[in-house]
């Protein structure tokens, strides 16, 4: 696959429930409360439960991923966490991904991630390094 800077290499919105959360915290082993009590969530403070932050990182690389050809190697991958996903118990949340050749270099192309919640940012310097 050739690597143009500024091409959008792959999209997505997903959408979480609550059951997401809770499969992924028996998945990671993550039973941290504020992820499914909205009582727990208010009492330190948060907005409501929120989505754990590896789920979150973990689906925008999966939406590169998904787009790759088979045996890519991804070099690394990194973020930071800005702002969490609040997951309503009846509408859920969408988490949208937009996934764009940053730089490209003779060994890796690197892939910009705009993660959203709504118009939020929830994630930055969300970059994935793929070797060429």
């Amino acid at each position: 696959m050739g690597y143009t800077v500024g091409d959008v290499v792959a999209e997505r919105t997903v959408h979480l429930t609550r059951e997401s959360l809770v499969r992924y915290a028996g998945a990671s082993g993550d039973f941290n409360p504020i992820h499914y009590r909205d009582d727990i969530a208010a009492a330190v403070g948060l907005p409501g439960v929120l989505a754990h932050g590896m789920l979150t990182m973990g689906i925008a690389s999966s939406v590169v991923v998904a787009a790759l050809e088979p045996g890519a190697k991804i070099l690394d991958y990194g973020v930071r966490f800005t702002k969490p996903v609040v997951v309503d118990p009846e509408r859920g949340a969408d988490l949208h991904v937009v996934a764009t050749v940053g730089v490209v270099d003779d060994t890796a192309a690197r892939i910009d991630l705009k993660v959203t919640f709504g118009e939020t940012t929830v994630l930055v310097k969300a970059q994935l390094r793929i070797a060429v």
